[in-house]
C-alpha cells in the first residue's frame, strides 16, 4: 500500500471514530518523531496505536481492516503476579470488506459491535490437527447465551451485541449494509506469533513510501 493511501485511511478512520463518539488516547496524535522517542518506548514495545492492513494482498477495499490498539500486555509476562493479561482494540470493518478466515493460538477475545451496521462473522471449529472442520457444529457464547451454529454458519451481531471467540474458533468477518465500529477485548495480543490464517497471507501490509507518514503504524515499529 502507498503511504499516501495509509494517511487517507487514517484520516477517514479518525472521522468515523469521532462520529460514533469515541476519542482516542493522547498518543494517537503523536508525530512519528514522538513515537520514536524514549517517551514512546512502551507504546512501541506493546505495539499500541494505529494499524492498517490489507493482509499483504493489495486489495484493501475488498480485504482489509482498520485497527487501533489501546492497551496490551506482554506474552512473556503471562503467569507473573501483577502482569497485564489483557488487550483492547477498536477496529473498523468496512461494508463487505473481508477480514479473512483465521484463528489464534492463545488469544480468547470478545468481539463487540459498537456502532454502524451489522457485523457478520463466518465461524468454524477446529479438527484434531487445528485445521478447519467443515462438518462439525460451532459452539460460541454471545452476551452470556450459549449458541450452536452449523459449520460455516453466519452469526450476525447488531449494534451492542458481542461474541466470545476461543483459540479453537476459526472466524472471518465483515460489515453488512455499512461500516462497523468493532471493540475487541481479549487476552494479551501478539500479532507477530498468534495468528493462523486459512490462506497463505501476511498479517501486515507492504508499504511504499511515496509521502511522509502522518502517524506511524504498529508495523513501522
Amino acid at each position: 500500500m502507498d503511504r499516501s493511501r495509509i494517511n487517507d485511511i487514517l484520516a477517514e478512520g479518525a472521522d468515523f471514530f469521532a462520529r460514533h463518539g469515541w476519542t482516542p488516547p493522547p498518543f494517537a496524535h503523536w508525530t512519528p518523531d514522538e513515537i520514536r522517542s524514549a517517551q514512546g518506548t512502551l507504546i512501541r514495545d506493546r505495539r499500541l496505536g494505529w494499524d492498517i492492513t490489507d493482509y499483504g494482498q493489495g486489495r484493501f477495499d475488498e480485504m482489509g481492516l482498520f485497527l487501533f490498539t489501546l492497551r496490551n500486555g506482554d506474552l512473556s509476562e503471562m503467569g507473573q503476579q501483577g502482569a497485564m493479561l489483557y488487550a483492547e482494540k477498536l477496529m473498523i470493518s468496512r461494508r463487505d470488506q473481508l477480514s479473512p478466515m483465521h484463528r489464534h493460538v492463545l488469544k480468547t477475545e470478545d468481539i463487540i459491535n459498537r456502532g454502524g451496521a451489522t457485523l457478520v462473522l463466518e465461524l468454524f471449529t477446529c479438527d484434531a490437527e487445528g485445521q478447519i472442520d467443515r462438518k462439525a457444529d460451532v459452539h460460541v457464547t454471545s452476551d452470556g447465551v450459549a449458541m450452536t451454529l452449523p459449520a460455516g454458519g453466519h452469526l450476525k451481531l447488531p449494534v451492542g451485541a458481542s461474541v466470545t471467540l476461543t483459540p479453537t474458533t476459526w472466524h472471518a468477518f465483515w460489515g453488512e449494509g455499512g461500516d462497523c465500529l468493532i471493540h475487541e477485548v481479549s487476552t494479551v495480543n501478539d500479532d507477530l506469533t498468534d495468528n493462523i490464517f486459512e490462506m497463505p497471507i501476511g498479517r501486515f501490509s507492504t508499504l511504499t513510501e511515496d509521502v511522509a507518514p502522518t502517524h506511524l503504524l504498529v508495523s513501522d515499529y
